[in-house]
């Protein structure tokens, strides 16, 4: 029988609904020390088990269909069959941004709900791995990941975290590939660049960046996060002030990087040389990394147009960048994330850097991945996934534009504020759906 016939059949036939609510509360069940709430949890699992074993003893496949009834509504199902239908592919690896996908600080409080902790754990039990993909540092996301899932878990060998978007990929239980540090890899003119911005981006800072923002503890990227709730007023206005300071010490950095070449590039300023005053050279850094980086970010221009700054007319338009300054800002990034961030990183060391190392210390070969994700790095490793034929994309509906066009033309996967379990309800259901015969 086709599967699309069996799945009318269970949704039609069968109590899913109350079954489906067993289920949760037998697997969200707090641990209390009461004899009345543990009876009540035990005739909730013996309920549960007369649910699926009507559905186990009526339909073929009955066995699969009664776990699909037991994690997914009906919509979930038909979408996890529509999935499958489509790439006739199960998921063997997920691939996880945290803040804002996993966590949603508008209605969670920034914690990552029970119910995904759970179907995490239970996807992973499958034998999926898993790679949490995130910009922030190794120790924070290792603290959550091991509070959340525990350290056997994490330490299962199945685990892998790509941090600080891609800078360093961290796979317990791998030996000497346990700890890779990618941005290692980079050569001495970006290194030399991110050291300079990073020994005094606070120092340098206008008064009210320097006292409103701190620096993220980082291993490589520079990031400046607010001293105010994410996403309040004060915040917003902090980092826009910061990313216009960040953008300004960037191009400096640069200039003084590529200072020799820059001397005698013919499209260079005739007076330009090795014995201009600094500020001169900082100065023409600055103009150039607003026009470079305007061009390249809608939102970037924006920011340096609410301050008062008109890129295209503070050092010409990107043609007139001078190559070798071009050429570095082409391989350095300036993220911005509205009230939460601004941050230089490596374009040579993004989410799929990262992504790419850790499947391939987990041995995932012929990678169909879930990516979930709300951010533009996020989006690189979706187009990378799609480009592939390498999986699906998912996203909050407060994503960005960016990401919820490329999602929505892809697979339609949007799901709600704080409804990341939907998701991952939805792999669960594929994964089961494929075994099927």
């Amino acid at each position: 029988m086709e599967r699309y016939d069996l799945l009318y059949r269970l949704y039609d036939e069968f109590d899913v609904e109350t079954l489906r609510e067993h289920q949760s509360f037998v697997d969200l069940f707090p641990p209390v020390d009461s004899r009345v709430a543990l009876e009540h949890w035990e005739d909730a699992s013996d309920e549960l088990e007369r649910l699926k074993r009507e559905i186990r003893e009526e339909l073929p496949a009955g066995e699969t269909l009664a776990e699909v009834a037991a994690r997914a509504d009906r919509e979930t199902a038909f979408t996890a069959l529509d999935l499958f239908s489509r790439y006739d592919r199960a998921v063997n690896a997920l691939v996880l941004d945290v803040d804002e996908t996993l966590r949603s600080a508008g209605g969670t409080d920034n914690e990552i709900p029970r119910e995904t902790l759970h179907m995490l754990t239970e996807i992973h039990e499958s034998g999926v791995p898993i790679v949490i993909c995130t910009g922030q540092t190794l120790e924070n996301v290792k603290g959550f990941t091991i509070q959340g899932l525990g350290n056997e878990l994490v330490h299962s060998g199945t685990v892998s975290i790509v941090y600080e978007t891609g800078n360093g990929v961290f796979t317990p239980g791998h030996g000497s590939r346990t700890k890779q540090l990618l941005y290692q890899r980079l050569d001495d003119s970006i290194r030399n660049v991110f050291d300079a911005v990073r020994s005094s981006v606070l120092s340098a800072a206008p008064e009210n960046v320097r006292r409103g923002c701190h620096l993220q503890g980082n291993e490589f990227n520079v990031t400046l996060k607010p001293n105010f709730e994410t996403g309040s007023a004060d915040a917003e206005t902090v980092i826009d002030d910061g990313l216009v300071h960040l953008i300004d010490l960037l191009g400096a950095s640069v200039v003084e990087e590529v200072a020799a070449d820059l001397a005698g590039d013919a499209r260079g300023p005739a007076d330009f040389d090795d014995d201009s005053p600094a500020d001169a050279l900082a100065d023409r850094g600055a103009a150039w990394a607003r026009v470079h980086y305007a061009a390249a970010d809608p939102e970037i221009r924006e920011v340096l147009e609410a301050t008062g700054i008109e890129p295209a007319n503070a050092g010409g338009e990107t043609a007139d960048v001078p190559e070798p300054v071009a050429a570095l800002f082409d391989r350095i990034d300036v993220g911005y994330y509205r009230g939460d961030a601004a941050e230089i990183g490596s374009l040579e060391l993004d989410k799929v850097a990262g992504v790419e190392a850790a499947i391939d210390v987990l041995d995932v070969r012929d990678p169909f991945l879930l990516v979930m994700g709300d951010s533009k790095s996020d989006l690189r490793v979706m187009e990378w996934v799609a480009d592939n034929d390498a999986g699906i994309a998912a996203a909050p509906e407060h994503a960005s534009e960016d990401v919820l066009s490329h999602v929505r033309d892809r697979d339609e996967l949007v799901f709600g504020q704080g409804q990341s379990a939907t998701m991952l309800r939805t792999v669960y259901a594929l994964n089961l759906l494929a075994q099927m015969d």
